[in-house]
């Protein structure tokens, strides 16, 4: 897969949310779109990086953008994480990995010796046109939110 560049359209999708209910990426055409990909529902980094969107929520909401959680656990995980941390944004459910693909999200990564495949943690930014602003391939899960932001 090519890698997505600034200026250009980023791949729609459709996928379900935490409530089963369906989203396509072009429903949000006139919004700026906070597409953040997370490895991990109630793990620690992705806890905070999303109670830190959750907290941000106000400011995005100002600035004409919305946010968006994609992972690859399955809705009933995003209901539990959406409800135990009061997340008041859309995350969607990609099971079968299309999205994560089609945004070149899904790498090789290591823990403790042992390589394997998953979700890295980006962000897309993505423009009320449907056009990539910005790509976030370095997140430090305490700034980012901030930093996205700032340049918003």
């Amino acid at each position: 897969m090519a890698e997505l560049q600034i200026g250009k359209k980023v791949p729609d999708f459709k996928l379900k949310d935490q409530n089963g209910q369906e989203h396509k990426l072009s429903d949000y055409k006139g919004k700026k779109v906070i597409l953040y990909f997370y490895p991990k529902d109630d793990t620690p980094g992705c806890t905070t990086e999303a109670c830190n969107f959750r907290d941000d929520n106000a400011l995005y909401k100002k600035k004409g953008a919305v946010i968006l959680g994609i992972s690859t656990d399955d809705e009933k995980s995003h209901k539990k994480f959406a409800e135990k941390y009061s997340l008041p944004f859309t995350l969607l459910s990609d099971p079968e990995k299309i999205v994560v693909d089609a945004y070149g999200v899904w790498k090789k990564k290591s823990f403790m010796g042992k390589e394997y495949m998953g979700t890295n943690r980006e962000t897309f930014v993505i423009g009320e046109d449907g056009k990539l602003l910005k790509h976030y391939d370095k997140v430090d899960t305490k700034t980012h939110s901030k930093e996205i932001l700032d340049i918003l």
